[in-house]
């Protein structure tokens, strides 16, 4: 028998698959849903225009999709769906989906992938010819939306009350395009892979289930795989980890993935991205009011972003040499738990005081950084964190926030985020506010006051010496309110699509 205190996870539904086809989509067997794109008018007012396959679809049917669509007062707006029920039989198909493109940039087409993947919930095979009017980049902005469009999560009783649809055509699109489907396939995917982690629930995910996952998919991926458990982190110095670890039931961990790419050679450099951990967050002693702790399992949004893009990074053909390094710990409150006043010794010798209990996740990253930057030799270091509250007041909750200490690094990141729908804005490393983290006793304090996100990015950069870096706030995006096209209500995994956005190009580290 099952303990109560060891849950399964029941199984989780799964992204579409998604296939090419040169044919038009009424012509693609067995598609019992059909959608083609609508481009709005260039004169304002004017009638949208119906893409490619509307055309023969109207014939076939023998109906007039511009009339209906006029009817509707359509626009061609990006994610706009009008919906067209149909006789369906003889293998015709039994719904037509006329789905907006607006003005067919990146942003419009994730809305409508996104869309029209909500549209098609519990459909067998879908076929669309929206990718046949859009470049390559509006193709994986596409495919990244019907893919995270149709993210769920459950863990009812019963099987899941819908599900995605199970298979998706690109119609119009040539075989000659597969390279770009498998990139945004893994594009979407790793965003899903993300959200998914951070989703959930942490009586099941604490450090020793999520280093499992690491190890995972480390071996889904080919990836080198290292674990610290309890005892090593204590023999070789990770004092952070394990003062955040110690009050909980279950001991902390420091998981290592290594990527090569396939052609790397002596000299081919190491990025080393670091991310957050925080399986659950009590705010420890200095415990969190209730409302602020409801969402605390995706703490460790910073960690299941670094595993994602970790997956994912040769399908993307990522040139550089990555180290993923996530120090997982549940922040708890026991006897043994630490205490504001305590001094924590990091990896290499810092020291913090720890005035503030909830200042957890800096504490962790510190050891890691620091690890990083003395054993790794990386050519850049970046970590991702769901850190602080301060950040999201200053953004909101549409978009993160970034601190690099390199120029060029931050416009690199600033551009990824931009390509891949995470938008990030940069915050200044204002030295004048340095004081803020000094302590009496140690080195630097952890719980130093406002401004909120600008003193931990100046914690961290303590430990980083001059290795270019950039740190990732995404505590303001870390949860979505409420579905906004291919963002769902709950965890985000904000950050995933950015990084494979910089490390999948041609050359990510060029002026660095």
């Amino acid at each position: 028998m099952t303990s109560p205190s060891r849950p399964i996870l029941p199984r989780q539904v799964t992204p579409p698959e998604l296939a090419l086809s040169a044919e038009l989509p009424h012509a693609v067997p067995g598609a019992e849903v059909v959608a083609v794109p609508v481009l709005p008018s260039e004169e304002e007012g004017g009638t949208p225009v119906l893409g490619p396959g509307a055309e023969e679809l109207s014939g076939t049917l023998g109906i007039d999709l511009l009339a209906l669509l006029e009817q509707e007062r359509a626009t061609g707006r990006a994610g706009e769906v009008t919906a067209v029920p149909v006789a369906g039989g003889a293998g015709g198909p039994a719904l037509v989906l006329l789905v907006g493109v607006g003005a067919q940039r990146p942003a419009d087409l994730r809305r409508a992938g996104a869309a029209l993947a909500r549209a098609v919930t519990d459909r067998a095979t879908v076929a669309t010819s929206v990718p046949a009017v859009v470049d390559d980049a509006g193709l994986e902005a596409f495919v990244v939306g019907v893919v995270l469009g149709s993210f769920r999560f459950h863990w009812r009783s019963s099987p899941p009350e819908h599900v995605p649809a199970e298979r998706v055509v690109l119609a119009g699109r040539s075989k000659a395009d597969a390279a770009v489907l498998r990139r945004a396939v893994a594009l979407g995917r790793a965003g899903w892979r993300a959200r998914h982690l951070a989703t959930v629930p942490s009586n099941l995910k604490n450090p020793a289930w999520l280093a499992d996952q690491a190890r995972l998919v480390a071996e889904e991926a080919g990836l080198g795989h290292e674990v610290w458990d309890e005892r090593r982190l204590a023999d070789e110095g990770f004092g952070g980890i394990l003062a955040v670890g110690k009050a909980s039931a279950t001991p902390p961990r420091l998981v290592r993935l290594d990527y090569t790419p396939r052609r790397a050679g002596r000299r081919t450099p190491t990025v080393v991205l670091v991310g957050k951990g925080i399986t659950f967050d009590t705010g420890g002693l200095s415990i969190k009011p209730g409302e602020a702790m409801t969402n605390m399992k995706r703490d460790m949004t910073g960690g299941a972003v670094v595993l994602a893009v970790m997956a994912a990074l040769a399908e993307v053909g990522c040139p550089v040499r990555v180290v993923g390094l996530v120090p997982m710990a549940e922040n708890a409150i026991s006897g043994n738990a630490v205490r504001p006043g305590d001094v924590v010794r990091h990896w290499g010798g810092r020291t913090s005081e720890i005035t503030n209990t909830d200042a957890e996740g800096r504490v962790v990253l510190a050891d890691a950084l620091a690890y990083a930057v003395a054993t790794l030799d990386p050519a850049v270091v970046v970590d991702v964190a769901t850190l602080t509250g301060a950040m999201k007041v200053a953004l909101g909750q549409q978009v993160g926030g970034f601190f690099a200490n390199r120029d060029a690094l931050a416009a690199k990141v600033a551009a990824a985020g931009e390509a891949a729908g995470e938008p990030l804005w940069r915050f200044p490393l204002a030295e004048v506010y340095e004081e803020k983290i000094a302590s009496k006793v140690a080195d630097a304090d952890n719980g130093a006051g406002g401004p909120g996100a600008i003193t931990a990015a100046l914690f961290l950069q303590h430990f980083v010496g001059e290795v270019p870096w950039a740190h990732l706030d995404v505590a303001s995006v870390g949860d979505a309110p409420e579905e906004s096209f291919e963002w769902t209500a709950g965890p985000t995994g904000f950050g995933a699509r950015a990084l494979l956005a910089w490390l999948g190009g041609p050359d990510p580290l060029d002026g660095l």
